[in-house]
Protein backbone atom coordinates (compact mmCIF):
# COMPACT_ATOMS: atom_id res chain seq x y z
CA UNK A 1 0.00 0.00 0.00
CA UNK A 2 1.14 4.16 -0.38
CA UNK A 3 0.15 7.42 0.68
CA UNK A 4 1.79 8.96 -2.70
CA UNK A 5 -0.17 9.82 -5.47
CA UNK A 6 -0.12 6.99 -8.45
CA UNK A 7 1.67 7.64 -11.59
CA UNK A 8 -0.06 7.01 -15.15
CA UNK A 9 1.73 4.45 -17.35
CA UNK A 10 2.95 6.60 -20.54
CA UNK A 11 1.63 2.90 -22.71
CA UNK A 12 -1.78 3.91 -20.95
CA UNK A 13 -4.33 4.77 -18.62
CA UNK A 14 -4.76 2.65 -15.61
CA UNK A 15 -8.32 1.65 -14.29
CA UNK A 16 -9.28 3.53 -10.99
CA UNK A 17 -11.23 2.10 -8.27
CA UNK A 18 -12.41 3.81 -5.72
CA UNK A 19 -13.08 2.56 -2.20
CA UNK A 20 -10.97 -0.33 -0.82
CA UNK A 21 -13.48 -2.05 0.82
CA UNK A 22 -14.52 -5.67 -0.31
CA UNK A 23 -15.86 -4.30 -3.91
CA UNK A 24 -13.18 -2.58 -4.74
CA UNK A 25 -10.48 -5.24 -3.69
CA UNK A 26 -12.31 -8.02 -5.43
CA UNK A 27 -12.62 -5.70 -8.73
CA UNK A 28 -9.00 -4.64 -8.34
CA UNK A 29 -7.96 -8.61 -8.26
CA UNK A 30 -10.05 -9.44 -11.35
CA UNK A 31 -8.38 -6.49 -13.30
CA UNK A 32 -5.15 -7.41 -12.00
CA UNK A 33 -5.60 -11.46 -13.23
CA UNK A 34 -6.37 -9.85 -16.61
CA UNK A 35 -3.19 -8.11 -16.72
CA UNK A 36 -4.51 -4.48 -16.07
CA UNK A 37 -3.58 -1.87 -14.30
CA UNK A 38 -5.76 -1.18 -11.28
CA UNK A 39 -5.24 1.53 -8.64
CA UNK A 40 -7.70 1.40 -5.59
CA UNK A 41 -8.01 4.67 -3.58
CA UNK A 42 -9.03 4.36 -0.47
CA UNK A 43 -9.58 7.68 1.34
CA UNK A 44 -8.54 5.95 5.25
CA UNK A 45 -4.84 4.65 6.17
CA UNK A 46 -6.50 1.40 5.86
CA UNK A 47 -8.45 -1.44 3.65
CA UNK A 48 -11.89 -2.34 4.74
CA UNK A 49 -12.56 1.06 6.93
CA UNK A 50 -16.05 0.40 7.22
CA UNK A 51 -15.69 -3.07 8.84
CA UNK A 52 -13.59 -1.86 10.95
CA UNK A 53 -16.51 0.23 12.43
CA UNK A 54 -19.17 -1.86 12.84
CA UNK A 55 -20.02 -2.89 16.18
CA UNK A 56 -18.15 -5.50 18.13
CA UNK A 57 -20.14 -8.63 18.24
CA UNK A 58 -20.97 -8.72 14.56
CA UNK A 59 -20.71 -12.34 12.62
CA UNK A 60 -21.14 -12.35 9.21
CA UNK A 61 -25.09 -13.31 8.50
CA UNK A 62 -23.60 -15.36 5.02
CA UNK A 63 -21.20 -18.56 5.71
CA UNK A 64 -17.65 -18.16 5.17
CA UNK A 65 -17.63 -20.48 1.67
CA UNK A 66 -19.81 -17.98 0.28
CA UNK A 67 -18.26 -15.15 1.53
CA UNK A 68 -14.57 -14.81 -0.20
CA UNK A 69 -13.50 -13.02 -2.84
CA UNK A 70 -12.43 -13.90 -5.67
CA UNK A 71 -8.38 -15.80 -5.89
CA UNK A 72 -8.49 -16.43 -1.72
CA UNK A 73 -10.86 -18.75 0.02
CA UNK A 74 -11.70 -17.51 3.55
CA UNK A 75 -9.73 -19.89 6.42
CA UNK A 76 -11.61 -22.70 7.68
CA UNK A 77 -10.38 -21.54 11.40
CA UNK A 78 -12.79 -18.67 10.70
CA UNK A 79 -15.62 -20.68 11.52
CA UNK A 80 -19.26 -20.70 9.71
CA UNK A 81 -20.03 -17.51 10.74
CA UNK A 82 -17.10 -15.27 10.04
CA UNK A 83 -16.69 -12.13 13.11
CA UNK A 84 -15.94 -8.91 11.91
CA UNK A 85 -12.25 -8.82 13.14
CA UNK A 86 -11.42 -11.79 11.03
CA UNK A 87 -13.46 -10.23 7.78
CA UNK A 88 -10.31 -7.23 8.56
CA UNK A 89 -7.86 -9.78 8.55
CA UNK A 90 -9.47 -11.39 5.40
CA UNK A 91 -9.33 -8.09 3.15
CA UNK A 92 -5.76 -7.11 5.00
CA UNK A 93 -4.71 -10.61 3.71
CA UNK A 94 -6.21 -10.45 0.55
CA UNK A 95 -4.93 -7.16 -0.73
CA UNK A 96 -1.25 -8.58 0.46
CA UNK A 97 -1.37 -11.74 -1.22
CA UNK A 98 -2.52 -10.29 -4.60
CA UNK A 99 -0.20 -7.38 -4.25
CA UNK A 100 -2.76 -4.68 -5.30
CA UNK A 101 -2.08 -1.39 -5.72
CA UNK A 102 -4.17 0.43 -3.04
CA UNK A 103 -2.83 3.90 -2.22
CA UNK A 104 -4.45 5.06 1.03
CA UNK A 105 -5.09 8.72 2.48
CA UNK A 106 -6.66 9.95 -0.91
CA UNK A 107 -10.48 10.64 -0.90
CA UNK A 108 -12.14 11.25 -4.61
CA UNK A 109 -14.58 14.43 -4.76
CA UNK A 110 -15.76 14.41 -8.08
CA UNK A 111 -15.24 12.55 -11.43
CA UNK A 112 -15.86 13.33 -14.41
CA UNK A 113 -14.96 12.75 -17.89
CA UNK A 114 -11.90 13.68 -19.36
CA UNK A 115 -12.00 17.21 -21.92
CA UNK A 116 -11.34 15.02 -24.53
CA UNK A 117 -14.20 12.43 -23.92
CA UNK A 118 -11.08 9.10 -24.11
CA UNK A 119 -11.29 8.55 -20.61
CA UNK A 120 -12.05 10.02 -16.64
CA UNK A 121 -10.60 12.70 -14.31
CA UNK A 122 -11.01 12.25 -10.56
CA UNK A 123 -10.43 15.27 -8.48
CA UNK A 124 -8.96 14.07 -5.13
CA UNK A 125 -7.51 15.26 -2.11
CA UNK A 126 -4.46 17.88 -2.48
CA UNK A 127 -6.02 18.99 -5.88
CA UNK A 128 -4.74 15.85 -7.48
CA UNK A 129 -6.24 15.33 -10.90
CA UNK A 130 -6.00 12.04 -11.88
CA UNK A 131 -6.40 10.30 -15.71
CA UNK A 132 -8.08 6.76 -15.33
CA UNK A 133 -9.09 4.76 -18.58
CA UNK A 134 -12.07 3.60 -16.67
CA UNK A 135 -13.37 4.04 -13.21
CA UNK A 136 -15.07 2.12 -10.80
CA UNK A 137 -17.02 3.23 -7.71
CA UNK A 138 -17.01 1.09 -4.87
CA UNK A 139 -17.60 3.41 -1.93
CA UNK A 140 -19.95 1.22 -0.03
CA UNK A 141 -23.48 0.58 0.65
CA UNK A 142 -23.43 2.05 4.09
CA UNK A 143 -21.15 5.20 3.56
CA UNK A 144 -23.06 7.74 5.35
CA UNK A 145 -25.00 7.69 8.64
CA UNK A 146 -28.41 8.72 8.30
CA UNK A 147 -30.43 10.41 10.83
CA UNK A 148 -34.48 11.84 10.30
CA UNK A 149 -35.12 14.96 10.97
CA UNK A 150 -37.58 14.34 14.11
CA UNK A 151 -39.05 17.48 15.52
CA UNK A 152 -37.00 18.24 18.74
CA UNK A 153 -34.02 16.29 18.19
CA UNK A 154 -32.06 19.18 18.84
CA UNK A 155 -33.60 19.76 22.20
CA UNK A 156 -33.59 16.53 23.54
CA UNK A 157 -30.70 15.94 26.33
CA UNK A 158 -30.55 12.22 26.29
CA UNK A 159 -27.81 10.13 25.05
CA UNK A 160 -28.08 9.69 21.36
CA UNK A 161 -25.92 7.53 19.30
CA UNK A 162 -26.47 6.24 15.33
CA UNK A 163 -25.36 2.93 15.10
CA UNK A 164 -22.18 3.94 13.13
CA UNK A 165 -20.76 4.60 16.35
CA UNK A 166 -22.32 1.80 18.72
CA UNK A 167 -19.66 -0.39 19.27
CA UNK A 168 -21.05 -2.49 22.48
CA UNK A 169 -23.30 -2.82 25.30
CA UNK A 170 -20.55 -1.69 28.17
CA UNK A 171 -21.55 2.03 28.26
CA UNK A 172 -25.25 1.06 28.26
CA UNK A 173 -25.16 -1.41 31.14
CA UNK A 174 -27.88 -0.42 33.84
CA UNK A 175 -29.99 1.73 31.77
CA UNK A 176 -33.48 2.15 29.76
CA UNK A 177 -32.28 2.05 25.87
CA UNK A 178 -34.72 2.81 22.90
CA UNK A 179 -33.59 1.34 19.83
CA UNK A 180 -34.79 2.57 17.12
CA UNK A 181 -35.27 0.29 13.74
CA UNK A 182 -35.73 -2.98 12.91
CA UNK A 183 -33.17 -3.61 10.15
CA UNK A 184 -30.43 -6.42 11.01
CA UNK A 185 -28.40 -4.29 13.06
CA UNK A 186 -31.50 -3.10 15.26
CA UNK A 187 -32.30 -6.12 15.84
CA UNK A 188 -28.70 -7.64 16.55
CA UNK A 189 -27.47 -3.90 18.56
CA UNK A 190 -30.70 -5.28 20.45
CA UNK A 191 -30.08 -8.47 21.56
CA UNK A 192 -26.31 -7.05 22.41
CA UNK A 193 -27.60 -4.82 24.76
CA UNK A 194 -30.13 -7.31 26.87
CA UNK A 195 -27.12 -9.44 27.03
CA UNK A 196 -24.67 -6.85 28.00
CA UNK A 197 -26.89 -5.65 30.88
CA UNK A 198 -29.18 -2.97 29.50
CA UNK A 199 -31.96 -2.75 32.29
CA UNK A 200 -34.60 -2.30 30.11
CA UNK A 201 -34.31 -2.50 26.23
CA UNK A 202 -37.09 -1.19 23.74
CA UNK A 203 -37.16 -1.74 20.01
CA UNK A 204 -38.95 1.38 18.06
CA UNK A 205 -40.62 -0.65 14.43
CA UNK A 206 -42.08 1.32 11.61
CA UNK A 207 -42.72 -1.23 9.18
CA UNK A 208 -42.00 -5.29 10.70
CA UNK A 209 -39.82 -6.62 9.10
CA UNK A 210 -39.44 -10.69 7.18
CA UNK A 211 -37.35 -12.38 9.82
CA UNK A 212 -35.75 -15.71 8.84
CA UNK A 213 -33.45 -17.91 10.59
CA UNK A 214 -29.77 -17.25 9.89
CA UNK A 215 -29.90 -21.39 9.37
CA UNK A 216 -32.14 -24.39 10.08
CA UNK A 217 -30.88 -27.84 10.78
CA UNK A 218 -27.92 -26.73 9.24
CA UNK A 219 -29.18 -25.06 5.95
CA UNK A 220 -28.01 -21.72 5.91
CA UNK A 221 -30.84 -19.31 4.78
CA UNK A 222 -28.50 -17.56 2.35
CA UNK A 223 -28.07 -21.07 0.69
CA UNK A 224 -32.30 -20.77 -0.28
CA UNK A 225 -31.09 -17.03 -1.35
CA UNK A 226 -29.01 -18.41 -3.88
CA UNK A 227 -31.53 -21.01 -5.46
CA UNK A 228 -34.69 -18.70 -5.55
CA UNK A 229 -32.18 -14.74 -6.55
CA UNK A 230 -33.39 -15.57 -10.23
CA UNK A 231 -37.20 -16.77 -9.61
CA UNK A 232 -40.04 -14.37 -10.13
CA UNK A 233 -40.29 -12.00 -7.52
CA UNK A 234 -43.82 -13.25 -6.93
CA UNK A 235 -42.90 -17.02 -6.67
CA UNK A 236 -40.44 -16.53 -4.05
CA UNK A 237 -43.16 -14.50 -2.41
CA UNK A 238 -45.34 -17.27 -2.26
CA UNK A 239 -42.94 -20.08 -1.30
CA UNK A 240 -41.62 -17.74 1.45
CA UNK A 241 -44.94 -17.34 3.22
CA UNK A 242 -45.39 -20.84 4.61
CA UNK A 243 -41.75 -21.54 5.02
CA UNK A 244 -41.76 -18.13 7.59
CA UNK A 245 -45.22 -19.51 9.27
CA UNK A 246 -43.13 -23.02 9.76
CA UNK A 247 -39.93 -21.47 11.26
CA UNK A 248 -40.84 -18.58 12.84
CA UNK A 249 -43.28 -18.08 15.55
CA UNK A 250 -46.13 -15.23 15.16
CA UNK A 251 -44.78 -12.22 17.33
CA UNK A 252 -48.40 -9.93 16.79
CA UNK A 253 -49.35 -10.35 20.55
CA UNK A 254 -45.40 -8.92 20.86
CA UNK A 255 -46.07 -6.13 18.12
CA UNK A 256 -44.21 -7.84 15.40
CA UNK A 257 -46.91 -9.06 12.84
CA UNK A 258 -46.29 -11.11 9.83
CA UNK A 259 -45.40 -8.23 6.88
CA UNK A 260 -48.40 -7.88 4.30
CA UNK A 261 -46.45 -7.36 1.58
CA UNK A 262 -43.78 -10.33 0.14
CA UNK A 263 -40.23 -11.10 1.25
CA UNK A 264 -38.72 -11.06 -1.68
CA UNK A 265 -40.78 -7.51 -2.97
CA UNK A 266 -39.41 -6.19 0.30
CA UNK A 267 -35.67 -7.45 -0.98
CA UNK A 268 -35.95 -5.85 -4.12
CA UNK A 269 -36.58 -2.29 -2.38
CA UNK A 270 -33.72 -2.87 -0.48
CA UNK A 271 -34.84 -4.14 2.98
CA UNK A 272 -33.79 -7.46 3.21
CA UNK A 273 -35.17 -9.92 5.74
CA UNK A 274 -34.06 -9.61 9.62
CA UNK A 275 -31.71 -13.07 10.42
CA UNK A 276 -32.01 -13.84 13.71
CA UNK A 277 -29.57 -14.20 16.64
CA UNK A 278 -31.41 -13.67 19.27
CA UNK A 279 -34.68 -11.73 18.79
CA UNK A 280 -37.31 -13.88 17.92
CA UNK A 281 -36.93 -15.08 21.32
CA UNK A 282 -35.92 -11.63 23.17
CA UNK A 283 -39.17 -10.47 21.62
CA UNK A 284 -41.37 -13.73 22.71
CA UNK A 285 -40.53 -13.60 26.20
CA UNK A 286 -41.31 -9.70 26.41
CA UNK A 287 -36.99 -8.95 27.15
CA UNK A 288 -36.64 -6.78 23.95
CA UNK A 289 -40.72 -4.41 24.19
CA UNK A 290 -41.44 -3.64 20.60
CA UNK A 291 -43.10 0.19 20.57
CA UNK A 292 -44.26 1.98 17.56
CA UNK A 293 -42.15 4.23 15.07
CA UNK A 294 -40.77 7.45 16.60
CA UNK A 295 -42.22 10.63 15.99
CA UNK A 296 -39.82 13.33 17.44
CA UNK A 297 -38.47 14.27 20.79
CA UNK A 298 -40.80 16.83 23.24
CA UNK A 299 -39.97 17.66 26.65
CA UNK A 300 -37.05 15.36 27.29
CA UNK A 301 -39.41 12.42 26.09
CA UNK A 302 -39.53 10.50 23.27
CA UNK A 303 -43.19 10.77 21.14
CA UNK A 304 -44.16 7.63 19.09
CA UNK A 305 -46.80 7.32 16.31
CA UNK A 306 -49.14 5.62 19.10
CA UNK A 307 -49.25 9.19 20.94
CA UNK A 308 -47.24 6.85 23.52
CA UNK A 309 -44.47 9.35 25.09
CA UNK A 310 -41.44 7.71 27.07
CA UNK A 311 -38.18 8.76 28.83
CA UNK A 312 -35.27 6.44 27.99
CA UNK A 313 -31.83 7.51 29.05
CA UNK A 314 -30.42 6.38 25.98
CA UNK A 315 -31.27 5.95 22.07
CA UNK A 316 -29.41 4.26 19.38
CA UNK A 317 -30.62 4.90 16.13
CA UNK A 318 -30.02 2.11 13.91
CA UNK A 319 -31.85 4.12 10.77
CA UNK A 320 -29.59 3.08 7.96
CA UNK A 321 -27.49 4.93 5.43
CA UNK A 322 -26.82 6.63 2.30
CA UNK A 323 -25.34 5.79 -0.72
CA UNK A 324 -23.61 9.61 -0.31
CA UNK A 325 -22.83 9.53 -4.03
CA UNK A 326 -24.04 13.07 -5.34
CA UNK A 327 -21.05 14.76 -5.16
CA UNK A 328 -18.87 12.19 -6.84
CA UNK A 329 -20.64 11.19 -9.39
CA UNK A 330 -24.32 13.16 -9.88
CA UNK A 331 -23.99 15.54 -11.92
CA UNK A 332 -23.28 12.41 -14.73
CA UNK A 333 -26.83 11.64 -14.58
CA UNK A 334 -26.15 8.11 -13.61
CA UNK A 335 -28.39 8.51 -10.37
CA UNK A 336 -32.18 7.75 -9.89
CA UNK A 337 -34.17 9.42 -7.65
CA UNK A 338 -32.77 7.80 -4.14
CA UNK A 339 -29.65 8.09 -5.40
CA UNK A 340 -28.39 4.48 -6.26
CA UNK A 341 -26.70 3.55 -9.43
CA UNK A 342 -29.00 3.42 -12.60
CA UNK A 343 -26.37 1.09 -13.82
CA UNK A 344 -24.62 -1.99 -11.63
CA UNK A 345 -21.96 -4.39 -12.22
CA UNK A 346 -20.98 -4.74 -15.53
CA UNK A 347 -23.47 -2.47 -17.34
CA UNK A 348 -22.04 0.93 -16.96
CA UNK A 349 -24.39 3.95 -17.61
CA UNK A 350 -25.58 4.27 -21.76
CA UNK A 351 -24.05 7.89 -21.12
CA UNK A 352 -21.15 6.99 -19.11
CA UNK A 353 -19.04 4.36 -20.59
CA UNK A 354 -16.80 2.90 -18.84
CA UNK A 355 -17.85 3.65 -15.71
CA UNK A 356 -18.86 1.00 -12.93
CA UNK A 357 -20.53 0.82 -9.63
CA UNK A 358 -20.18 -2.71 -7.07
CA UNK A 359 -21.74 -2.96 -3.92
CA UNK A 360 -24.58 -1.07 -4.22
CA UNK A 361 -27.26 -3.85 -3.81
CA UNK A 362 -28.67 -5.75 -0.99
CA UNK A 363 -29.27 -9.59 -2.85
CA UNK A 364 -30.57 -11.76 -0.89
CA UNK A 365 -27.82 -14.19 -1.89
CA UNK A 366 -25.57 -12.39 0.11
CA UNK A 367 -23.54 -9.01 -0.88
CA UNK A 368 -20.21 -10.34 -0.67
CA UNK A 369 -21.07 -13.31 -2.85
CA UNK A 370 -22.33 -10.92 -5.51
CA UNK A 371 -19.19 -8.17 -5.09
CA UNK A 372 -17.07 -11.31 -5.85
CA UNK A 373 -19.32 -12.24 -9.22
CA UNK A 374 -19.34 -8.74 -9.90
CA UNK A 375 -15.77 -7.75 -10.19
CA UNK A 376 -15.26 -10.78 -12.42
CA UNK A 377 -17.93 -9.04 -14.67
CA UNK A 378 -16.69 -6.00 -14.88
CA UNK A 379 -13.12 -6.71 -15.30
CA UNK A 380 -14.12 -8.97 -18.76
CA UNK A 381 -16.51 -5.52 -19.50
CA UNK A 382 -13.09 -2.94 -19.29
CA UNK A 383 -10.72 -5.47 -21.09
CA UNK A 384 -13.29 -5.59 -23.72
CA UNK A 385 -14.06 -2.37 -23.57
CA UNK A 386 -10.94 -0.09 -23.09
CA UNK A 387 -8.50 -1.66 -25.78
CA UNK A 388 -4.98 -0.07 -25.77
CA UNK A 389 -6.07 2.65 -23.85
CA UNK A 390 -5.68 0.42 -20.48
CA UNK A 391 -2.29 0.12 -18.93
CA UNK A 392 -1.02 -3.06 -19.16
CA UNK A 393 1.34 -4.64 -16.23
CA UNK A 394 4.79 -5.86 -17.14
CA UNK A 395 4.54 -9.74 -18.19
Amino acid sequence: MSDSTPSTSPSGRPVYVVGGGPGGLSVAYALRARGIRAVVLEKSDKVGAAWRRHYDRLHLHTTRRLSALPGLPMPRRFGRWVARDDVVRYLEKYAEVHELEIVTGVEVSKVERTPDGTGWLLHATGGRELTGAAVVIATGYNHTPYVPEWPGLDGWTGDFTHAADYRNAEPYAGRDVLVIGVGNTGAEIAVDLLEGGASRVRLSVRTAPHIVRRSTAGWAAQYTGVLVRRLPVGVVDRLARPMAKLSVPDLSAQGLPRPDTGLYTRAKAGAIPVQDVGLIDAVRKGRVEVVAAVDGFEDGKVVLADGTRISPEAVVAATGYVRALEGLVGHLGVLDAQGRPLAHGARAPQDAPGLHFTGYTTPISGTLREVAMDAEKIAKAVERNGGDALSRLPV
